[in-house]
């Protein structure tokens, strides 16, 4: 990796660690200049380093009380052919966090993250994803995890840049 790819990867993990800071912070630490920095974070969004600038507010002060972690077989050769329409459904659905095909672990295909404000909030929501795709699923499970009680370590990006600063 040449050295201004690992400037940038530094800037990476720095935005990771804490992405409020400002540029001529950044620029101070990284030891550039500060019009350095936002042309580094442009090139990160360029290149498909960075997809989105985001924050991860307490979930449960929004009123979330559960996540779920739902695991699905789906029958491949139906979800080849409803992909797009898979991606559409995932990506208009607010509550779901994260969604992937291509999983692997105890017969399961598939894998979608949601969160939700209550028990009878999932129970609607799995009912109506059953409904909706109901001939493409063969079996799934969930695992239920509640964001107000006994939560270690809150979800955070901010360990992979810890992370990177062990390597």
């Amino acid at each position: 990796m040449n050295k201004a790819m690992k400037k940038m990867m530094r800037l990476l993990y720095e935005l990771l660690g804490n992405s409020r800071r400002s540029d001529r912070e950044l620029a101070r630490v990284l030891g550039v200049s500060q019009p350095s920095v936002s042309r580094m974070r442009q090139k990160l969004v360029n290149e498909g380093l960075i997809t989105e600038f985001t924050v991860i507010p307490n979930f449960v002060k929004l009123g979330y009380e559960i996540m779920a972690i739902t695991c699905v077989k789906a029958n491949e050769s139906k979800m080849m052919q409803l992909q797009d329409k898979a991606r559409e459904y995932m990506m208009k659905t607010p509550n779901i966090v994260l969604a992937g095909q291509g999983a692997t672990g105890q017969g399961m295909n598939g894998v979608m993250i949601s969160l939700h404000k209550s028990y009878s909030d999932f129970s609607n929501f799995l009912t109506n994803h059953m409904i909706h795709w109901g001939d493409i699923i063969e079996d799934h499970f969930t695992i239920l995890v509640s964001l107000s009680e006994r939560v270690v370590k809150p979800f955070s990006l901010r360990y992979l840049a810890e992370l990177q600063e062990k390597d």
